[in-house]
């Protein structure tokens, strides 16, 4: 009984102008696939708008990172060198070395 009420209700509803339509547009199954590819889109945008206002993506920089010393270490490297060379004497590598705060053989750590 309250199908066929429902059926009949169905059936007059909206009348002539809806029941004649052929249905839904025929890009409807497009409207999903675009709002997910926006929705990735926006995601993907807000990913590196947070990531450059931290520094940037992780995967940028990298070479200038591992090429970056900072200017002490730069200047140690060039006094050992000048040392090893033989281009400086002791005495004078070990007062450069104390003027850069570098006590030559400590802090670097066990190599092997």
């Amino acid at each position: 009984m309250n199908t066929t009420a429902l059926l009949v209700a169905g059936a007059g509803f909206g009348g002539p102008a809806f029941r004649d339509h052929p249905g839904p547009p025929p890009f409807h199954p497009m409207i999903g696939v675009s709002m997910l590819l926006l929705l990735l889109a926006l995601g993907v945008i807000a990913y590196l708008l947070v990531s450059r206002a931290k520094g940037g993506p992780p995967w940028a920089h990298h070479a200038r990172r591992a090429h970056h010393q900072p200017p002490e270490a730069a200047a140690r490297q060039v006094l050992a060198e000048r040392f090893a060379r033989g281009d400086i004497s002791v005495e004078e590598f070990l007062e450069r070395a104390s003027v850069l705060n570098w006590t030559p053989g400590a802090g670097e750590g066990k190599r092997r």
